[in-house]
């Protein structure tokens, strides 16, 4: 049996950031993915300078392609507002492999199937065992499964359901845009042109809102990718998206962490409540796992915000709150 004082479940940014930090001090870790990396991500990759200062990221050697945005340009029905921003995009297949390399934690591919307790231990598959465990698998984290479920249910009411694609595309607009409330879909769209020629164009809601209106989010690609038609934004491509789910965060602080077990990032469900934004929660929920390990501290993520935009939070659930 393979032991290790931490093991790690998801090699994405949560669980790579932990590990780093673990691994930085001196305790040894393991990360467990199912897939081999690179892998292919899908995610609009948006960043924000937290994010490169948690990460410690000198931009100018990061070895990715990085796009730098200024501004959104954010339609609100027929209003166009232009934001001031400071974020980046970044390729999530390059990202998530970096950051995964950086951290110098070995990485085991293994579908973990059942997780047992021996005494103080955690007991994977009957071959990998830890006294630390770590649960970094996303929104079907079998962490969250075997431990949380019963004690932290899904909200349904905070399920997102997506529809994405990334693809290589001679784009005209370099500008990012984002589209809320069109055809009363409860959730937003995007356009994020990235750097070396790559285009991210996505949607996503609310699935219990869809649901009550007897919609889904196929219907409502449909619409978008008309629109990216008629703005010239797109134009005869063969649409091939794909779809994924996640929680955004409640506004209670979830159970997260239970005895020497921990979940981080999706598994937690601790994606922004305006913006879905996951990257950056993720990043610093497994920086405070880490901690709480090191230092024997309460793993608590009330530092993690609950809005990607602050400034405009009142506004947009004043927005949700009358519209849907």
């Amino acid at each position: 049996m393979i032991r290790s004082e931490v093991i790690i479940i998801g090699g994405g940014p949560a669980g790579s950031t932990c590990g780093w930090i673990l691994k930085k001090n001196g305790i040894k870790c393991l990360i467990l993915d199912k897939q081999k990396f690179p892998r292919s991500k899908l995610c609009a990759g948006w960043i924000t300078p937290e994010v490169i200062s948690n990460l410690r990221i000198d931009i100018n050697k990061y070895p990715g392609s990085i796009t730098k945005f200024n501004k959104f340009h954010v339609h609100l029905r027929s209003k166009e507002l232009k934001v001031k921003v400071n974020q980046y995009a970044i390729k999530r297949e390059e990202f998530d492999h970096w950051l995964l390399k950086r951290s110098g934690v070995e990485l085991h591919n293994h579908e973990v199937i059942e997780i047992k307790n021996e005494g103080d231990n955690y007991i994977i598959d009957q071959k990998y065992s830890c006294k630390y465990l770590i649960g970094a698998g996303g929104t079907y984290c079998p962490v969250y499964r075997t431990y949380f479920k019963q004690s932290n249910p899904r909200i349904q009411e905070l399920q997102v359901v997506t529809l994405e694609e990334e693809f290589i595309y001679n784009y005209q607009d370099s500008n990012c845009h984002l589209w809320f409330l069109q055809n009363r879909l409860p959730g937003y769209s995007w356009y994020v042109p990235k750097s070396d020629g790559y285009l991210n164009i996505g949607i996503g809601g609310f699935f219990e809102k869809l649901k009550a209106k007897n919609e889904n989010i196929k219907f409502h690609w449909d619409l978008f990718t008309q629109k990216l038609e008629q703005l010239s934004l797109v134009k005869n491509h063969p649409f091939n998206p794909k779809g994924y789910t996640y929680y955004v965060r409640n506004y209670y602080t979830d159970i997260i962490h239970l005895h020497n077990t921990f979940i981080i990032g999706d598994a937690a469900g601790l994606a922004t409540r305006d913006m879905g934004e996951g990257i950056g929660p993720a990043i610093k929920s497994g920086i405070l796992a880490a901690n709480a390990i090191l230092y024997n501290k309460p793993f608590i993520v009330n530092s993690i915000r609950k809005f990607s935009f602050k400034r405009y939070q009142t506004l947009l659930k004043l927005l949700y709150a009358y519209v849907f």
